[in-house]
């Protein structure tokens, strides 16, 4: 029984070193022909790297686009002559809503002296018998009320309070920024999937070549007795070898791509006083990229190399 077990442990030993040195093999079958190798790897590379520069682009947008819908505020003017308690219970009501992230209340008697303050008219106000000023709720939204359908509803509910005179929000630009953004990634969407399909049809198409080039090799081989999934596992390896490799390339370029744009963004942020960085790819990003590519690149190897070492047949 311990012979048998150890017979199986040495299969097992046996298989898992010969994996590895048809892994390691296949590596050297790449440096045996460099330039049509790195012609391969670049492709791929460049195929990879555009969409995850794309990624990065509609990161970014939607990091600003963040920033900007954080910003959108709704102002309720409230009628002359609204009462203290009137104003408590509004604003108790304001609070309980999840589409407002925040209130700030602004006085008729605050917004008038704000108002002086920042007119330069000081004077000129003061021989006015009354306050023209209403009070004045702002409501800053969360981020399940910036969606523009949420904030059209929330200034409809607004206008709808009878101690509000006027509830105003700049529908125009929230919707042209959301409709922008989802624009934006279904372009990527779009463009992702056409490159990504290019990654499969090169690296199908290069092991096509490799397999016909090594055609006599492979009916030598089939007809001593080897097995096609013998005969596949080498071009498999190199299948897997140019996805490794062309996506760490890939990852590189759009380092590098980040890296050179990076300043120049600073710089256009500081001319609107904004402290914007351009995000980069992060950890999990830059795994899943190149996972990506590695096994799209083993997925058109598989179709590929089964397909045509099948139809090859000894004479």
């Amino acid at each position: 029984m311990s012979r048998h077990k150890l017979s199986l442990l040495q299969r097992l030993a046996m298989y898992c070193v010969d994996h590895i040195r048809q892994l390691f093999a296949s590596l050297g079958e790449l440096w045996r022909t460099p330039l049509s190798s790195l012609m391969t790897i670049a492709v791929l590379g460049v195929s990879l790297a555009l969409p995850a520069s794309f990624y990065v682009l509609l990161k970014n947008a939607e990091s600003v686009s963040a920033v900007w819908q954080s910003k959108a505020q709704i102002s309720l003017y409230l009628q002359q002559g609204t009462t203290e308690k009137q104003v408590t219970e509004l604003q108790e009501r304001l609070a309980a809503l999840s589409e407002i992230d925040n209130i700030t209340y602004i006085s008729a008697e605050q917004g008038l002296n704000d108002f002086k303050g920042a007119a330069g008219f000081a004077e000129a106000l003061d021989l006015l018998a009354d306050n023209p000023l209403p009070a004045v709720f702002i409501l800053g939204l969360s981020e399940t009320g910036r969606s523009p359908d949420a904030a059209e509803l929330l200034l409809a509910d607004m206008n709808a309070e009878p101690t509000v005179a006027t509830a105003r929000l700049d529908m125009a630009w929230l919707a042209r920024l959301s409709g922008i953004v989802d624009l934006l990634r279904q372009a990527v969407v779009g463009m992702a999937s056409l490159l990504l399909a290019g990654v499969l049809l090169v690296v199908g198409n290069t092991l096509r070549l490799n397999i016909l080039n090594s055609r006599y090799e492979i009916e030598v081989m089939k007809l001593v007795g080897a097995t096609d999934g013998f005969i596949q596992r080498p071009f498999l390896y190199v299948g897997l070898w140019y996805g490794i490799i062309g996506s760490l390339l890939a990852w590189w370029l759009t380092l590098v791509m980040v890296f050179w744009l990076s300043h120049k963004v600073s710089a256009l942020a500081g001319l609107y006083q904004s402290d914007f960085d351009l995000l980069g790819l992060g950890l999990e990003e830059s795994a899943l990229l190149i996972l990506t590519g590695t096994l799209l690149s083993l997925l058109a190897s598989g179709f590929s190399v089964r397909r045509h070492i099948r139809a090859i047949e000894p004479q």
